[in-house]
């Protein structure tokens, strides 16, 4: 094995590994924005979680409605 570090420059080496690994992390990062679940910038919830919601608020709704009319 210590041959091969005869042949090729560690520091070479360890440069290209940084740079190759911060490339694949860049590269995962923006692939992960372009999703609408997985983009965290964006802000808005997903779409799941607010549907989820809206059923509910029009439950109370309609049972605060019943209430009234008697």
């Amino acid at each position: 094995m210590w041959r091969i570090w005869r042949l090729i420059d560690p520091l070479r080496v360890l440069v290209a590994q940084a740079v190759f690994l911060f490339g694949i992390a860049v590269m995962i990062h923006l692939i992960l924005l372009s999703t609408n679940k997985y983009n965290w910038l964006d802000g808005a919830p997903p779409a799941k979680k607010a549907a989820a919601t809206v059923p509910a608020a029009t439950a109370t709704t309609a049972v605060a409605q019943l209430s009234l009319s008697k």
